[in-house]
């Protein structure tokens, strides 16, 4: 399974603090590894413990959180969280992921987690332990659904969700996840993108005809950008 985001959620508000807990506990791949009251408790924090996302509120008394974030020299990932909108420009300025305005529901704060981890595979280099198996799980309605990889036939982008499309269900399965995430996760010798909207399973083609991929009875456009690398790919195929 992928190795969860350990995170550290701080605000002076124990309302908000005990929301954004909970959010993270909700959060299948988030991992919460404490909770600090005041920025100047989580320096005390950091010191001693490791985390790769911040959930941080920005006034906070003693010490604020933009401050916070310039003391630090090990610098994690950051998504701001604070009532007021004035902020916004300097959070980003330090290089902030997201930047939520209080109030946010959990939809708001799973898509500025879901870009957190973006950021810290593409960095990390990483790629999940899913690109060695035959299955993973991912969210959808409210419940966890697992995905064989050998029935996967190709996968749609749209805006912050994807659709992975299969042989064995005519449902297609929604959740909430970019398209280049999902790309990092996938075994490289059957997955390919062919578009900025679609990555396909090579092993589904049924035919190719100029910048369209034929999967059964799917026509699926392909980008010129892209065309080179899935002809070299299925290049000693062609007979």
């Amino acid at each position: 399974m992928t190795q969860k985001i350990r995170c550290l959620a701080v605000d002076d508000e124990p309302l908000a603090l005990g929301l954004v807990k909970g959010y993270i506990e909700q959060t299948p791949f988030l991992e919460l590894a404490g909770t600090c009251g005041s920025a100047i408790e989580a320096i005390s924090f950091l010191e001693n413990n490791q985390v790769q996302l911040i959930f941080l509120d920005i006034q906070m008394p003693g010490l604020t959180g933009i401050s916070l974030m310039r003391s630090l020299t090990q610098k994690p990932k950051v998504v701001f969280t604070t009532a007021f909108e004035e902020y916004a420009i300097e959070g980003f300025r330090l290089d902030a992921v997201d930047y939520l305005l209080k109030p946010f529901d959990y939809e708001e704060f799973l898509r500025a987690a879901q870009k957190s981890r973006d950021l810290i595979m593409l960095e990390s280099g990483s790629r999940n332990e899913t690109a060695g198996n035959d299955y993973f799980f991912v969210k959808s309605d409210y419940k966890l659904v697992k995905i064989e990889t050998e029935h996967i036939t190709y996968i749609e982008g749209l805006k912050d969700y994807v659709k992975i499309h299969l042989n064995n269900t005519p449902k297609a399965i929604l959740t909430l996840m970019s398209l280049k995430t999902l790309e990092t996760q996938l075994p490289t010798d059957r997955f390919i993108r062919i578009h900025r909207s679609y990555i396909i399973n090579v092993r589904h083609i049924t035919g190719i005809e100029r910048n369209l991929v034929h999967i059964s009875n799917i026509q699926i456009p392909m980008s010129d950008s892209y065309k080179a690398q899935l002809m070299e790919m299925i290049n000693d195929r062609i007979m």
